[in-house]
């Protein structure tokens, strides 16, 4: 019996069994349905994330939006590098010169509120095929991985 896409035969038990690996196939995977189905709105699923959050937000200290993101600094500046081209974001000088603030422009909330039907749709289309409480538990233990990465991450730098 062939296998499904999902369970390459050319792998070892070492990249198969791996953490990192299936989180980061599963994330390409979900990111290029994603960006298919947002194509007809000129943003890609990471623009739309990012512009969902600054919206939500009201706007954030470049640092902290960062934070948020799970994102060096240096990523969400080539991130946001094409968002601010097109004017879809503005970022500039906080109460002291040292924050830089990010927010949407109008055109930029305009787009993401036109992009918002099209993520929905993949949300839908994704969490309906899981099932609801699928994604509700796996929302729950991916953020328990992340929270054991960033605490080992930290007790790595403290040696």
């Amino acid at each position: 019996m062939p296998k499904s896409p999902a369970e390459p035969t050319s792998l070892s038990d070492a990249s198969t069994g791996c953490v990192c690996f299936h989180l980061r196939r599963s994330a390409r995977a979900v990111t290029q349905f994603y960006d298919h189905t947002l194509a007809p709105s000129g943003l890609r699923a990471t623009q739309f994330t990012l512009m969902t959050v600054v919206r939500r937000t009201g706007g954030l200290p470049f640092s902290s939006l960062a934070d948020v993101l799970g994102m060096d600094r240096t990523t969400l500046t080539r991130n946001l590098r094409p968002l601010e081209r097109e004017g879809l974001v503005k970022i500039e000088s906080g109460s002291d010169r040292r924050v830089r603030l990010v927010s949407l422009t109008r055109l930029g909330r305009r787009k993401q509120a036109e992009a918002q039907p099209l993520w929905a749709k993949a949300h839908a289309r994704v969490t309906g095929g899981i099932g609801e409480n699928t994604w509700r538990a796996l929302k729950k233990q991916l953020s328990r991985t992340i929270a054991v990465s960033l605490e080992a991450t930290a007790e790595q730098n403290q040696i």
